[in-house]
Parts: C-alpha cells; structure tokens; sequence
C-alpha cells in the first residue's frame, strides 16, 4: 500500500476512534418518559456537513406513520400513499409551505425541506390526519423511543448545544451545553412540559 495511502487510512481510523455517542433521556413534566420527542448537538463554532439525506412519512389507514419526524436541513421527504382512497397532503408552516395535489396510486413528487424550524403535516380531505416534522441544521439528532430514550452515535469531539423538543410542549426545553469526547460518555436529562392538546376531529369511513 502506498504511504500516502496508508497515511489517510490511520487519519481516518484515528476520527472514527474518537467519534463519540451520547445518551440523553427526556421526560414530560409528570417525570414520565416521553415518547416521540426530539433531541439535537448543535455544533458550537464549527460547520456541519451537508444532508444527502431522505426521509418518508407514510399514508396508512388514513393517519401519518410516523406522527413525528426529525431530519437535517436539506433531506429529501417522500409522501407515499398505502391507501386505496385519495390523499392531498399539505403544510402552512413558515419552514416548509407546500400542496401535493390528490394522489393515489401514482407517486407524488419528493419535498425538501430547507429551512430550520418545526413544520406541521395535514390533509385536505381527512382533517383528523396530522404529523408534525422538526427540521434541524444538524446531523446529530434523534427521536426518544417508548422509554424516553434517545442515543446519537458518531459524534465528533467538541462543544454542542444539546437541544429537546416535543410538538405539543407548552415553552421550548431549556438548552444545555456539553463537551464530547470526555473519557466518559454524556448523558443528558431534559423535562419537557407539554401542553393540554384539544380532541382530534374521528376518523370517518370516507
């Protein structure tokens, strides 16, 4: 193997050694775990490499799988329909307006989203259907599972800003900033206090 080579490949080994994980566990305001939350490292003085990411959110039995969806500034969002009925899927929000006519059977045209911020996911048939998506200007990021609980892998070592979010949190979670790449691994806890949600519409047989 050429020097050079050989050179780049311990460089590489060496980064791969030091990337780090971080475990971060977030609760409601209850101190119960919270389920389909958010957790972002926003870089602290450094840039971050560019999305080639994609992403879908589904149409089954006429409801949005998953209802929540985290995903870097930049990544590419399907909307296929496993429906046998027609869905016309739209957004108001700032970060992300669209309209994707009715469709079905047929694939709708992928969305990017390029803009940071929080973006919420309707029908223009079936009111009750909603899904929420964050859009983060990071690749370290994560969704909790029914525990609460959120591991991000592959971190360089540096400064972060860890950030949590929730789609129905009463005021943003307080940030915290940590260091990566300490002898032991990070682990962060977040409360997030969630706001009383009113009654979704029924589904109907529509």
């Amino acid at each position: 193997m050429p020097k050079s080579c050989f050179a780049a490949l311990i460089l590489a080994l060496s980064g791969w050694a030091q990337a780090a994980s971080v475990e971060i566990h977030l609760v409601d305001g209850a101190g119960k775990p919270l389920a389909d939350a958010a957790a972002y490292l926003e870089p602290l003085g450094s840039k971050v490499p560019a999305s080639k990411a994609t992403a879908v959110i589904d149409q089954v039995d006429k409801e949005f799988v998953p209802l929540v969806t985290v995903m870097q500034t930049g990544t590419l969002v399907r909307f296929p329909n496993r429906d046998n009925i027609r869905h016309h899927v739209y957004s108001f929000s700032p970060a992300k307006t669209f309209d994707l006519p009715l469709y079905s059977g047929t694939k709708a045209d992928p969305v990017l989203f390029d803009k940071p911020g929080q973006v919420v996911l309707g029908c223009n048939i079936h009111d009750w259907m909603i899904a929420y998506a964050l859009v983060v200007d990071t690749p370290w990021f994560g969704k909790s599972n029914e525990q609460g609980l959120v591991k991000i892998d592959d971190i360089p070592p540096g400064e972060y800003t860890a950030r949590a979010w929730h789609p129905y949190q009463a005021a943003d979670a307080a940030a915290q900033t940590i260091k990566v790449g300490a002898p032991a691994e990070p682990k962060l806890h977040f409360q997030i206090k969630l706001a009383p949600q009113p009654p979704r519409p029924k589904p109907k047989s529509y």
